[in-house]
């Protein structure tokens, strides 16, 4: 799989903007990112990552409690971080 920098970025922009309208979950976000970016199989997107693959399974499965640090490791690759945004409130 070799995709041009310009197919990379446009991937990307919409797997934030999935995540940002709330359309993807972030485990699923992880795994496109991961297959689709990198072409990576876990094992070796997780080494690069510096989590454990075990914890790589279990975020793309959307399971368990994961940390901020475990997160921020798999979507550092791609130039992104979790982070807090305002909850946008309808004024009725």
């Amino acid at each position: 799989m070799s995709l041009t920098v310009a197919e990379r970025t446009v991937l990307i922009e919409n797997i934030k903007e999935g995540l940002a309208q709330e359309t993807l979950e972030i485990g699923e976000a992880v795994r496109r990112l991961r297959i689709e970016v990198t072409g990576l199989h876990q094992t070796q997107f997780a080494k690069m990552c510096k989590i454990s693959v075990r914890t790589l399974v279990h975020i793309e499965h959307g399971e368990g409690n994961q940390t901020l640090k475990s997160l921020n490791a798999v979507f550092r690759p791609f130039g992104m971080k979790m982070g807090v945004v305002r909850i946008r409130r309808d004024i009725s």
